[in-house]
């Protein structure tokens, strides 16, 4: 166990940096007309709703795309740097029930284009960081858990 802990700085970074590139990068490509292609990132994807006017949509996936994920991984770094551990690593629970919420909205998304017809599209780089961040975040908080746990 006493390697698993001595990962964690490491797991915690690499969620960081997934994290970060899954917000910038392409996280799908649809194309139609074999004519039109749009690579949008989440980012952007933001920015597009809140300027359409689709702002509570906006405030609604911005809160559970990169509010709540950037709060877990602070949470974690907290949590893995403070004395008093158990505090923040129980918190890091209520965060956690949210992870995958982006990954699985993007993935319907893309189905749905697939099976209208009017589209193609396809997974990109941004989505495939997104999820590892969410993975690697969710293995830092079991390495916490464990470690705050005593099975260290």
């Amino acid at each position: 166990m006493r390697i698993v802990v001595a990962a964690l700085p490491i797991v915690l970074f690499a969620a960081t940096v997934c994290f970060g590139f899954g917000l910038v990068l392409p996280i799908a490509v649809f194309e139609s007309f074999l004519v039109f292609s749009e690579r949008p990132s989440l980012i952007e994807v933001l920015t597009g709703l809140w300027q359409e006017g689709d702002r509570a949509i906006a405030a609604v996936v911005g809160l559970f795309s990169v509010a709540f994920p950037a709060a877990k991984l602070m949470v974690l770094h907290l949590a893995a740097y403070s004395p008093d551990r158990i505090h923040w690593v129980k918190r890091v629970g209520v965060l956690s029930k949210w992870s995958m919420a982006d990954v699985l909205v993007v993935a319907l998304a893309i189905f749905a284009a697939k099976t209208s017809g009017l589209a193609e599209a396809a997974t990109q780089a941004g989505i495939w960081f997104y999820a590892a961040a969410t993975l690697l975040s969710a293995g830092a908080a079991m390495i916490l858990t464990r470690r705050v746990g005593g099975d260290e």
